[in-house]
């Protein structure tokens, strides 16, 4: 019993230096692309660029301990330099104005609004986690856990989704990798967005109609949704296929963080009556690539049940079921699931999921291109089983008895809160 008592130490102990290890590569917690070729930025005039050779970060690079314990990830995408345009807001689109800085956890961005008033947001590719660090890991030295879970996250995985939402017509913000140098109209901004990589993508609630479609009066975030159907609880509905199609999206682009902000609803007016059809925005979680000891262990479905890894089979479907999908789907027929599910089958065929891929810089592709179209084709084989299961898990949790994320400071009626249409039987 003592030997093995002992031998349970000195694993636990080996572990514990092993973690260590891990988490001493680097004590930074965030890192700006880096350009290559450019010694010195800031004698350099980006006007006389179209476009730069720039790597996201090399932060998260690490040796064997670190991929061992904390995953090999996308460490080796975020480090290698990809070619990006140069752009300057003052002439983009017809010259852009700085609204505002947004919100956000990791992402630094800034919203611009163009000449047509169509309003636009610039994302940071490298994401910032330093709000996210609990005290209790910077007492104990392992914020690193925190800061390089990032690299399981994919640089330019917005990207490619954007592609496939092509594809699979769903509605989406048309994110496009761009680098922002240093320049008078960034003003007191400067220091922080100067000189960065983003994406430039569409505002997922607007006055202006930036998408396709017809009879688009604006678009709302889910909290301005629920208000609208609050004042017109007759008028008011969603496109639930719309929504089905987009959710069964999620699952094969293996995005598990879709809480109700990342939303957006472009409202199409027929006569009196407003469709909400959804718009799926901020994708930095697309294609999850989870590894090594302390991540597995942290996705687990006892654990972390919403953390889910992107796999060739969904491993937990459960952990992707969201309230957002039974406050608006509850109710909603089996049929449109499956008959969604099929659609999304038809649309992804091998050729197209392969060519998709032409939106990467080639470098890119052959990272990681091979790898992430196998999941997909793996996940869209079995979408129907998927749909199915998503139908009878959002029937069996029911009703909400608490308001959405992000509506807690809206006053709704007790139905519009368990569900968008509850206020309508």
């Amino acid at each position: 019993m003592k030997k093995f008592l002992l031998l349970l130490l000195l694993v636990l102990l080996l572990g514990i230096a092993l973690i260590y290890w891990s988490v001493s590569s680097t004590d930074k917690e965030f890192e700006r692309g880096q350009l290559i070729n450019i010694d010195n930025v800031a004698s350099v005039n980006f006007k006389d660029y179209d476009s730069v050779l720039i790597a996201a970060s090399f932060l998260y690079e690490g040796e064997s301990i670190k991929k061992l314990i904390q995953g090999e990830q996308y460490r080796e995408a975020w480090a290698t330099p990809i070619k990006a345009p140069v752009v300057f807001l003052d002439t983009l689109f017809g010259g852009m104005r700085i609204i505002k800085e947004g919100g956000g956890n990791q992402t630094h961005s800034l919203k611009l609004k163009a000449p047509n008033n169509i309003v636009y947001t610039l994302r940071s590719v490298n994401k910032d986690p330093q709000p996210l660090i609990p005290e209790f890991l910077r007492a104990l030295g392992l914020e690193n856990i925190v800061v390089d879970g990032i690299s399981a996250q994919h640089p330019y995985g917005a990207i490619l989704v954007a592609e496939l939402a092509e594809s699979s017509q769903v509605l989406h913000t048309h994110p496009k990798l761009v680098f922002v140098p240093k320049q008078e109209i960034l003003g007191d901004f400067n220091d922080k967005y100067g000189n960065r990589l983003f994406l430039l993508e569409y505002e997922s609630d607007s006055e202006e109609n930036w998408t396709a479609l017809e009879n688009i009066v604006e678009i709302l975030d889910t909290d301005d949704l629920q208000e609208f159907k609050r004042d017109n609880p007759q008028a008011v509905s969603v496109d639930k296929h719309a929504l089905v199609r987009s959710r069964l999206f999620d699952f094969l682009i293996g995005d598990w963080d879709r809480h109700t902000k990342q939303w957006g609803w472009a409202m199409q007016k027929t006569n009196n009556q407003y469709v909400a059809i959804p718009i799926a925005a901020d994708r930095d979680n697309a294609f999850f690539n989870i590894e090594g000891v302390i991540p597995s262990l942290i996705a687990n479905k006892n654990i972390e049940p919403m953390l889910r890894p992107f796999k060739k089979d969904i491993d937990y479907l459960p952990g992707l079921v969201y309230p957002f999908d039974r406050y608006f789907l509850l109710n909603t027929p089996e049929s449109v699931f499956i008959e969604e599910a099929k659609f999304l089958q038809q649309k992804l065929t091998d050729k197209t999921i392969e060519a998709a891929l032409h939106v990467w810089d080639k470098a890119i592709v052959e990272l990681d291109g091979k790898q992430i179209v196998e999941k997909i084709k793996s996940r869209r084989d079995h979408l129907v089983q998927y749909a199915t299961e998503f139908k009878k898990i959002i029937d069996e949790r029911g009703k909400l008895h608490e308001a959405l994320k992000g509506s807690d400071d809206i006053k709704l009626p007790d139905e519009l809160i368990a569900c968008f249409e509850c206020g309508s039987d």
